[in-house]
């Protein structure tokens, strides 16, 4: 999927990235439809959009945070979403820290398989570009998590994302699937589960519930299913925080026999 135009940099740092995360398998493959669909993961803080540049099959692009493609707002969205919540005492570290990594991040993120994200006037330029990819066969990987917790598996997932198969719909006519996507990075493996199909005929705030509950059941319902291991949170917290991916009723049973 690399071009001429990729900057050597680039190319250099993403197969450094490659060399020191985890070299993930993929299961479930069969799942995912043939035409372009919409492929929506937990986070797992930043192996997700990594798993996503590199391991998706087939073409396809991220959703990324489009304020970490502009020089001028890189350093206040990577201070916020990253480190606010580290320890006072060494937060000016990271202040500094998010001014020195802003070229390096508008180099990575345009030169990466992206689309830009915006919460602003801007979001329209989001599912353009989205549906012009789309339209030319690529599937878009949406890593949609917040910081309001849903279970141990996942956050609760911003919505609007779903919007992009009704704009789609007005465009083409086709109404595209979205597929669940588990990242586990201690067990080195993407799982896909099955595609649920978008219905043009429904209200869009129905289907923005619908499929947000499904998608994010399915992904905790993939966890679960695996053996016992660490599940890498949205949020950027301790180590020792991490849960495990036994079902939510066994942290509560065990917390009441405390």
């Amino acid at each position: 999927m690399e071009d001429k135009k990729t900057p050597w940099l680039y190319k250099v740092i993403r197969w450094l990235v490659w060399l020191f995360s985890p070299k993930y398998k993929l299961v479930g493959t069969e799942k995912l439809p043939d035409e372009p669909c919409v492929i929506v993961g937990n986070h797992s803080q930043m192996y997700g959009p990594i798993a996503g540049e590199l391991y998706m099959p087939g073409k396809h692009c991220v959703w990324c945070a489009g304020e970490m493609m502009h020089r001028e707002e890189v350093s206040a969205y990577a201070y916020q979403d990253f480190w606010s919540g580290k320890p006072k005492g060494i937060r000016w570290f990271y202040k500094i820290l998010s001014h020195l990594i802003t070229p390096l991040c508008v180099l990575i993120f345009n030169s990466a398989h992206t689309v830009p994200v915006y919460h602003d006037t801007r979001l329209i330029t989001t599912f353009r570009e989205s549906i012009a990819k789309l339209r030319e066969g690529y599937s878009m990987v949406i890593f949609p998590e917040h910081y309001d917790e849903h279970n141990n598996i996942v956050h609760d997932f911003q919505d609007k994302f779903i919007d992009l198969a009704r704009f789609y719909y007005k465009k083409t006519g086709t109404e595209l699937s979205f597929v669940p996507l588990y990242v586990a990075p201690r067990l080195d493996t993407l799982f896909f589960g099955e595609p649920m199909r978008f219905r043009a005929d429904a209200p869009i705030e129905e289907e923005r519930k619908r499929l947000c509950a499904y998608l994010m059941d399915a992904i905790t319902d993939i966890a679960v299913a695996q053996p016992e291991h660490t599940v890498i949170p949205y949020p950027n917290v301790p180590k020792r925080l991490y849960p495990k991916n036994i079902p939510l009723e066994v942290y509560t049973n065990d917390s009441s026999a405390v």
